[in-house]
């Protein structure tokens, strides 16, 4: 169940998570206040709910992104509220948070970065594609590893979507100068997989299974559908390849059958 939420709601069990450290260091501070003289200083209460946060984000089954997130929430306010910032600055960082995140709250999915050993991964896997081949990045963030693909292959057309508003701009102005690389404003769902030889995804176990079933019935003979640690239940993967990052990722490759 609580596996179930994490792969759903991971905003609401971070938030829990927040909420549980929080009361667990009131407590200890109460009875450390009835047990002796010692009063910690506002920054090293932070750091202790931060740490119980962390650990009740993993414990709950949150990525490690969320658990440094939950780490750094609290005490980060703390540091702030002495540097006698404007109340709009705590707003505008929140606003901005969302809008990285926005996937997490409507498609289930967090911001999840690839990596650099995920990159050279992929390299390889394009590397024996037909030099015209056509990729698509399902929820591609910022872009980075897709233009870092698009320079690399020129002759092959690359296609990022993203629904997170400000990943999206980021994205979008980052892709104007190569002519190989298109950013697109959709909803993955929304996407046409038949137009591609790779489909990448580094998503949630939440829509593994309907990705699934989308690729089957829109992909092509012999292309490849590549997600990068989350599998598709009951589904194993054609190929899978070990990362050994500190994220323990791995990429695992789908052949679509012809027909």
């Amino acid at each position: 169940m609580v596996r179930h939420l994490a792969g759903r709601y991971p905003l609401l069990l971070a938030l829990v998570a927040q909420l549980g450290a929080c009361l667990g260091v009131a407590v200890l501070l109460y009875l450390g206040a009835q047990l002796s003289a010692w009063r910690p200083s506002a920054l090293a209460a932070a750091l202790l709910q931060g740490l119980l946060a962390a650990g009740l984000a993993r414990g709950l089954g949150l990525s490690r992104w969320w658990g440094w997130l939950n780490l750094g929430f609290v005490p980060g306010l703390v540091l702030a509220s002495g540097a006698a910032l404007p109340s709009w600055v705590f707003l505008l960082g929140f606003a901005l948070l969302v809008l990285l995140n926005w996937n997490s709250i409507g498609e289930r999915v967090p911001l999840y970065l690839t990596g650099a050993q995920t990159r050279r991964e992929l390299v390889a896997l394009l590397a024996q594609q037909a030099p015209d081949f056509r990729f698509v990045d399902l929820g591609c963030g910022p872009a980075g590893s897709l233009l870092s693909l698009a320079r690399q292959f020129p002759r092959a057309q690359f296609v990022g979507v993203e629904t997170a508003p400000l990943s999206f701009v980021i994205a979008w102005l980052r892709a104007l100068p190569r002519s190989n690389c298109r950013i697109r404003y959709e909803n993955l769902w929304r996407t046409d997989l038949a137009q591609f030889d790779v489909v990448y995804c580094f998503l949630s176990p939440a829509p593994m299974a309907r990705l699934w079933a989308k690729a089957q019935a829109q992909m092509p003979a012999g292309s490849h559908l590549v997600s990068n640690t989350f599998e598709v239940p009951g589904v194993p993967a054609d190929r899978q390849v070990e990362l050994h990052d500190w994220r323990n990722s791995r990429l695992l490759l789908w052949q679509m059958p012809g027909c």
